[in-house]
């Protein structure tokens, strides 16, 4: 049975993430930053599942993954109860919509941190332990900013930049490890993020997706899933677009 670590993951695309693999049998650790209610919320509602083992299969733990010994005590936590993580997930990262020369260098170091330097921080330190057993799996949460960049999400467009580099770059590293790392690239989804989004503003954005909807949550976890399965075993380096087809 795989360890499934998943950074930012208490709602939302993580959950999602949390739920798909919990659902196919692995062992999930359910991370955020700072709302422990909503982390306990959470796991509670993973362990209501009717599988008989499903008390035991999932943990929660609060940890700001941008800070690297809160990260490393993160992983602690976590092989305390099921062992080394065999994937992990970076999908932890927060928002800024702004025009960039409004923002003041405060909020653009903690778009970095949230969204760069947590994916960093928690591949730096999975990482040494799937070399050891030359096997692994990093699935990187990033967005199509990322590859075509956004008005007014500058910085959140080149920390998700430095992800798909991160991203291609660790796969290459890692390949002779059998550890693969790629990344998936979401669109608009309907996620609390979007929520500052009017209805106008939703239905304008509709109308430039082919596919004509805003994505589900749970399509970014059947995706993961995916990734982290033999099926996709020479699959690595990738950027892969969850975007309802805008790219």
């Amino acid at each position: 049975m795989r360890t499934v670590l998943i950074t930012g993951s208490s709602r939302g695309i993580g959950f999602a993430i949390a739920k798909a693999f919990f659902v196919q049998g692995d062992n999930v650790v359910l991370n955020c930053r700072e709302d422990v209610a909503q982390l306990e919320k959470a796991v509670t509602e993973l362990r209501a599942a009717e599988s008989p083992d499903a008390q035991s299969r999932v943990t929660g733990i609060c940890a700001d993954v941008s800070n690297y010994d809160a990260c490393a005590e993160m992983f602690e936590k976590a092989e305390a109860v099921f062992g080394k993580v065999n994937v992990l997930v970076n999908n932890a990262g927060i928002a800024h919509f702004g025009l960039f020369t409004d923002m003041n260098p405060l909020e653009i170091q903690n778009i970095i941190s949230a969204n760069l330097l947590s994916a960093i921080n928690a591949s730096h330190i999975a990482i040494p332990s799937m070399v050891r057993a030359k096997a692994g799996c990093i699935v990187n949460v990033t967005s199509i900013w990322g590859i075509s960049g956004a008005s007014c999400e500058a910085v959140y467009s080149a920390a998700k930049a430095g992800v798909n580099g991160l991203t291609k770059a660790l796969a290459k590293e890692l390949a002779p490890s059998n550890i693969r790392v790629n990344a998936i690239a979401c669109g608009a989804f309907e996620t609390r993020m979007n929520e500052r989004l009017s209805q106008y503003e939703k239905n304008a954005f509709t109308e430039g997706i082919p596919l004509g909807r805003f994505g589900s949550p749970a399509e970014v976890g059947e995706l993961s899933v995916f990734l982290a399965s033999n099926a996709a075993g020479y699959l690595t380096g990738q950027i892969i677009p969850l975007d309802g087809g805008v790219l």
